[in-house]
């Protein structure tokens, strides 16, 4: 799979995906458990699932139908492999159907569609009705141990989501029901023997409240993982991997001081030291003083013997971006700019730039999002980033963050000895202020959103709000002018808009319930303290149908 996998004899369990929207979230489920766990397509063969060697898989969801022409299914040779190994097996919505369809039960389209919440009756007696004639056993099945203290009362299930039009309506030869609900009778399988389960609900996400101990069970009790995979030991196994990659060579990155191009230098440092060449890219949209305050910060946390190189190129950078408003192209151009103030940089070291690495924060969503059976995205926001370097440069590409999930960078950082104040700040897009300014990107338009952005988190941070926040920050509306009274005054100023919201994944994110008192001192210091903004508006709106950033 990769270079970053846990080292030879290490458990892992790998999860298959058949296209499911949330499919990323089986894998965080599995980690959260202490076991290391990958995502692949399901149309891998039997050769990468012998490489990889796991203890346990689990099929995700899908969108297509086990019985359609269309329908993606596991390689026979797969399924033969497993069996040989004997690797427990769980399937989950689509997965539980493809494990049905696989092994001579039958699917067929639902009377009824199942979407949203449901009462799940988990059987207390495994040769109740509806249990295969050669299968007895009592008791619940292992796979909800511990589930009865999320029960919603006497008599009551356990609430689960579904999301589903097919159902199982006949098991394979073997196979026991083990939970029920009003409209699915198979709603939870097993066959004990081989070590084969199946749900039809989805359990690794927040709306099925007992998932994660369905999930954990799984893994630790039926695979019989240890749960013994620690930040501690990928750090370690990452300065290590590296070490025999890099071979004396050298590493050049750009960092923004975010969480992830961080923690990302300080491993890299912890594995080569000075060999890895770092620059910071002011391009005139950070936020107030920070230019200066991440390259003092990282130098004290990081080493005493690593560097990071300001590169001040805010004068061609706002030059470029002079009577530009289509977000799109000023994220090119900024992008673009980024890129050539970087290879300047490298080109002024006089170390030999083909054989040298780019390091490039990449997390595990974006591995995701290419390895999946739905593909990549056919429509994204261009990302400031320097993925046009290495073609151009000829540098090879060092990403040491790419199995991991936003969380566990966070993890990391704190392993590698960041401070709080590094590992939890909250993301910056690396077009900065520029796409939070809807209009030209002037400096007078730039500064004052910076301002009004550090009083925002200023007040958020004293009144310990910003912890509780996923990302917050100020967007300026320089096209939309409001009429005001300061003093006896008439006022034709600007409008800006406070941006808070949660999440665990930023794949979708709620507004956070600011307090209004909190909401009206930090309306009244922007309206007072940032000449030209004379009305602060709060942004209510969740993700989706919103987006977290405005452009």
């Amino acid at each position: 799979m990769t270079d970053a996998a846990p080292a030879a004899g290490q458990q892992r369990v790998l999860v298959v995906d058949f296209g499911s929207q949330v499919s990323h979230l089986i894998c965080r489920r599995v980690r959260e458990a202490g076991v290391y766990s990958e995502m692949q397509s399901c149309l891998l063969k039997a050769d990468a699932v012998r490489k990889f060697n796991p203890q346990g898989i689990i099929l995700s969801g899908g969108p297509h139908s086990v019985y359609d022409p269309e329908g993606p299914h596991l390689d026979k040779e797969v399924w033969a492999f497993a069996k040989e190994k004997r690797i427990p097996i769980l399937g989950i919505c689509y997965g539980l159907q493809e494990i049905c369809h696989a092994l001579g039960g039958q699917v067929e389209p639902g009377t009824k569609r199942e979407f949203g919440n449901a009462e799940l009756q988990v059987r207390k007696d495994l040769s109740a009705p509806g249990t295969s004639p050669n299968k007895k056993s009592c008791g619940a099945s292992v796979l909800f141990d511990g589930c009865d203290a999320h029960t919603n009362g006497d008599g009551k299930g356990l609430t689960v989501w579904m999301s589903h039009g097919d159902k199982v309506t006949r098991l394979p030869e073997g196979f026991s029901s083990i939970a029920t609900t009003a409209n699915t009778e198979y709603a939870a399988v097993e066959d004990k023997e081989r070590k084969l389960y199946g749900v039809q609900f989805h359990p690794e996400v927040t709306h099925t409240p007992c998932g994660t101990v369905m999930i954990r069970n799984f893994v630790l009790k039926i695979c019989g993982c240890k749960g013994e995979w620690t930040m501690q030991d990928f750090a370690q196994r990452q300065v290590d991997s590296m070490l025999n990659r890099l071979d004396g060579r050298y590493v050049v990155g750009g960092i923004s001081g975010g969480v992830d191009s961080s923690v990302a230098a300080a491993l890299v440092h912890r594995a080569i030291g000075t060999r890895f060449k770092a620059f910071l890219v002011d391009h005139g949209m950070m936020r107030k003083n920070e230019a200066t305050l991440v390259k003092a910060r990282l130098e004290k946390v990081i080493g005493k013997d690593f560097k990071l190189t300001v590169i001040d190129a805010r004068k061609e950078f706002f030059e470029r971006l002079k009577g530009v408003t289509e977000p799109e192209t000023k994220r090119k151009i900024i992008g673009g700019l980024f890129i050539e103030s970087f290879e300047k940089a490298v080109q002024q070291l006089g170390i030999p730039v083909e054989g040298t690495f780019l390091l490039q924060g990449t997390l595990y969503p974006d591995v995701i999002e290419s390895t999946s059976f739905r593909g990549p995205s056919t429509v994204i926001k261009t990302h400031h980033n320097v993925g046009g370097l290495p073609a151009r440069m000829k540098m090879e590409l060092l990403e040491p963050l790419r199995l991991l999930f936003k969380d566990e960078v966070r993890a990391l950082g704190r392993t590698l000895g960041l401070p709080h104040e590094t590992v939890m700040r909250h993301p910056f897009p690396g077009p900065g202020l520029g796409i939070r300014i809807l209009g030209e990107v002037s400096e007078e338009n730039t500064e004052r959103l910076r301002e009004a952005d550090a009083i925002y988190i200023e007040e958020l941070r004293s009144n310990g709000h910003y912890d509780k926040i996923a990302q917050a920050f100020v967007v300026l509306l320089p096209t939309v002018r409001s009429v005001g009274v300061m003093g006896d005054h008439r006022t034709y100023e600007q409008v800006c808009v406070l941006r808070a919201v949660t999440t665990s994944d930023f794949m979708t994110a709620d507004w956070y319930d600011m307090p209004h008192a909190l909401l009206a001192k930090i309306s009244n210091r922007i309206i007072n303290e940032v000449r030209g903004i004379n009305r602060v508006c709060y942004d209510v709106s969740s993700k989706p149908p919103a987006t977290i950033e405005w452009e």
